[in-house]
């Protein structure tokens, strides 16, 4: 921490103001979630400027997946954001697919659907809860998780995994959902409906909760568009960008569901936008939970896959925001270049410019509506 006129701004080469001083968030914070260093110029409590500094998980993913099969890249992302592992991979499956230009059953693109509805709303329960205690209030943290957990068991009982599952392979899904599938999930959306109220007694409508998240960290739309942000951190600056939408993939085109805005943009916007999202998805596993295809789940596909030369691109709404895959093939059975546009990054750039001129008590606030995996920047 220094409070000294004589101590120099590296980056902007221009000397510390009086009462100007810095201190450090992170890498080791409980409120940045994973291991990210933000170094803070503060003038008493307010904000000055905010500097994410990254690199401390960094595994060089995309180099890594150069070097596998187009089989096995698509588990790799699992391990980016991890919140949203199944729709991660999801998105490398369609980017193989295009790429193979083979037919997808209807069975497993409805599978595929539900699978990433139920992470999205997994995702958003363990942001829920995480947010809440950031903030000071620790009960709603258990009340996410009671929900989450019936999710996990679903995912266990047919991907055999709760966390990373492993599920999309190219041409559709590993193995055919498990015979108690469809009761669980019913039974969940029963749990959910009967819990809901419960978020908005206990956070959302809490005045103090309200208090603090109310005209803080706003981001207009056009700020939003500039950093490039995307999913629940655009949308809550009403920024309509939901590829679901836009770029529909599967049968997302023949679904009803609504995207979720909110124009105000401040962090009480960002929250609402997930809270609401949870709702969407719970519509969308109601519609096609009684509406599976019978058929087949996989389109069987060569043992050795290769791509022919060229570039391919996919894109998918994870539970942060828009995910692009972009593959180059010279041909091989093995990707010459892969880059992921994941949509933590992006979000991440714009928190210095909705923190300046905040008070530090607010950051934990800006962040959390950010809902920031690291894994996914840093990759």
């Amino acid at each position: 921490m220094y409070r000294t006129t004589e101590i120099v701004n590296q980056e902007e080469g221009q000397p510390l103001e009086d009462g100007d001083m810095i201190i450090n968030v992170g890498p080791q914070h409980p409120a940045t979630h994973g291991v990210l260093h933000l170094v803070i110029t503060l003038n008493g409590e307010t904000i000055k400027k905010v500097e994410p500094h990254l690199g401390y998980i960094h595994r060089s993913i995309e180099k890594m997946c150069e070097s596998l099969s187009y089989r096995q890249f698509i588990y790799v992302t699992s391990r980016m954001d991890y919140l949203s592992a199944h729709i991660n991979n999801h998105a490398c499956a369609l980017c193989v697919e295009k790429g193979l230009e083979v037919e997808i059953p209807p069975r497993a693109q409805v599978i595929r659907v539900l699978m990433d509805e139920l992470t999205r709303i997994a995702s958003h329960e363990l942001w829920w809860g995480a947010m809440a205690m950031d903030l000071g209030a620790f009960t709603p943290f258990f009340y996410a998780f009671r929900e989450r957990e019936s999710i996990n068991d679903i995912m266990e009982e047919t991907c055999g995994a709760r966390l990373t599952m492993n599920y999309n392979v190219p041409g559709g899904v590993m193995h055919d959902l498990h015979p108690n599938f469809q009761k669980r999930v019913k039974d969940f959306i029963q749990l959910y409906k009967k819990k809901i109220h419960e978020y908005d007694e206990m956070v959302t409508g809490n005045i103090i909760f309200q208090n603090r998240m109310k005209n803080v960290g706003v981001l207009s739309a056009a700020d939003a568009i500039s950093y490039g942000c995307t999913g629940p951190t655009a949308r809550g600056s009403g920024v309509s960008c939901d590829v679901r939408k836009h770029f529909p993939y599967e049968i997302y085109n023949q679904i009803s569901f609504d995207e979720v805005l909110e124009t105000q943009g401040d962090s009480y916007a960002r929250y609402l936008v997930r809270i609401k999202e949870m709702q969407q998805s719970i519509r969308i596993i109601e519609q096609l939970i009684d509406n599976i295809p019978e058929g087949d789940f996989l389109t069987k596909t060569k043992a050795v896959l290769k791509l022919p030369k060229g570039e391919f691109y996919s894109q998918v709404e994870t539970a942060r925001g828009e995910l692009g895959v972009y593959i180059v093939s010279e041909g091989g059975s093995t990707p010459y270049r892969i880059k992921f546009r994941s949509p933590g990054f992006s979000n991440l750039s714009v928190l210095d410019h909705i923190a300046r001129g905040s008070k530090i008590g607010d950051l934990v606030a800006m962040m959390g509506t950010l809902d920031l995996v690291i894994p996914d920047i840093d990759r």
